[in-house]
């Protein structure tokens, strides 16, 4: 196992989070890191244009066109996306793609109810977008809530391919991701999030949804240190 990995500099919740509530967590041992383990796998989770909209828009000019749209926020995200996808395939590392099936009415369920927008997504919405779009031998994981682990394959596939580590990339965070780190945990596997490799569209939301996922349930960190930690694995053997 990779010793932990300490992130520095500013963090997405900087100025978000009052400090007196940071130091309370700081005093008390929340948030410790864990590091990675030996075999990492990259779950891109819902990275379709039902989440980004066709182009790079301002989301508010981007909801006009898919209300289930996280506009720029999520443009912004891919590219990094992307560089983790190369990272994997060059350490021929498994990446498994849990995403939104297309709903019908018999999926309105609850969530459903609270977001009705999420059943007028257009057919082209549930394809994956072309930058970090799946390849023959990534594995696709249909998912109709929030966890990529909810009703799905998803753990089978992990401990058939002897995963230790998952990284959590895509949207929302407060969301789909969040809920899939708590599951993971729940199952004793290590979790990284790359906070600029997942999205939402309120970054309020976003950041305090790291903020949280960093002190309990995952090690938080920028996408270009979690290559590094990528490379050191390789390099290990």
């Amino acid at each position: 196992m990779l010793s932990a990995i300490k992130t520095q500099g500013r963090r997405p919740w900087d100025g978000i989070i009052p400090e007196v509530e940071l130091a309370i967590y700081r005093k008390t041992g929340w948030g410790t890191p864990t590091g990675l383990g030996k075999h990492p796998a990259l779950l891109i989770i819902d990275v379709q244009y039902r989440s980004m909209g066709d182009e790079p828009l301002p989301i508010e000019e981007a909801i006009k066109l898919m209300p289930t749209s996280c506009g720029e926020h999520g443009w912004r995200a891919v590219p990094r996306i992307a560089r983790l996808v190369e990272a994997f395939r060059s350490i021929g590392a498994p990446i498994l793609y849990p995403h939104v099936a297309p709903k019908g009415p018999q999926n309105r369920g609850q969530f459903e109810q609270k977001v009705p927008g999420v059943m007028e997504v257009p057919q082209h919405g549930y394809d994956f977008v072309a930058e970090v779009a799946p390849q023959p031998e990534d594995i696709l994981i249909p998912k109709f809530q929030a966890s990529a682990f909810h009703g799905t394959p998803l753990t089978s596939y992990l401990v058939g391919l002897g995963v230790d580590t998952v990284i959590v990339t895509g949207c929302t965070t407060s969301g789909c991701v969040r809920a899939t780190a708590i599951d993971a945990c729940a199952l004793n596997f290590k979790v990284v999030v790359p906070e600029d490799a997942v999205y939402d569209r309120s970054q309020t939301s976003h950041a305090v949804n790291l903020f949280d996922m960093a002190n309990k349930y995952a090690d938080v960190m920028p996408t270009e240190q979690l290559l590094i930690a990528l490379r050191q694995i390789a390099a290990a053997g």
